[in-house]
């Protein structure tokens, strides 16, 4: 495996940081499928991840409307 370094927001970094190493493994394959091209299995995965990141937000208050005030910035 090769490192890359990418820029993000100190909230991110923070948080990226702070999380378990089963969350950062998680977040890697989630960076890695998305400058990869995908196979089936590869799909199923980002679906279960992007589910589970679905679900977190929700539980911390996060609708619809708060991430689009969030893109349009």
């Amino acid at each position: 495996m090769n490192k890359i370094t990418i820029e993000v927001s100190r909230e991110v970094a923070e948080a990226y940081q702070s999380a378990s190493l089963q969350e950062r493994q998680k977040i890697q394959t989630i960076v890695s499928l998305l400058l990869h091209k995908p196979v089936d299995r590869d799909v199923d995965l980002l679906r279960e991840l992007m589910d589970e990141i679905s679900d977190r937000a929700k539980e911390r208050g996060l609708t619809p409307e708060i991430l689009e005030s969030i893109f349009a910035q």
